[in-house]
């Protein structure tokens, strides 16, 4: 394994999370960032109220990310064991964080009806 490829993570991460649960993952993640566009192509500007809300979620989002992965790896803060688990962990909680804000915002873009210029 000398080189690392698209297809080698992609089959690490489904050994990790399972086949199903990855290309769940991925799909959910795909129609929230597709959504997401949406609404920035939509109103054309970023509504910093909703942004400001979106960023207070962000602690949330990293503690239920790190979770999950705890969960689902059966694994827990014992079993970290050097630097690179704990920078794997920050990675994680980090995506988390951004995964929420963006989820926040787009939800309330999508709820709230939207300006009219």
């Amino acid at each position: 394994m000398k080189d690392m490829t698209v297809g080698m993570i992609v089959a690490v991460l489904e050994e990790i999370f399972g086949h199903t649960l990855f290309w769940v993952m991925v799909a959910v993640a795909a129609v929230i960032t597709l959504a997401y566009l949406y609404v920035l192509i939509r109103d054309r500007q970023v509504s910093w109220k909703k942004f400001l809300l979106a960023q207070l979620a962000m602690p949330l989002g990293a503690i239920g990310a790190v979770w999950f992965v705890q969960a689902v790896t059966r694994s827990g803060f014992g079993d970290i064991g050097g630097p690179v688990d704990i920078i794997v962990l920050l990675g994680v909680a980090a995506m988390g964080a951004i995964g929420i804000a963006i989820l926040v915002y787009t939800v309330q873009s999508l709820v709230s009806r939207p300006v009219v210029r």
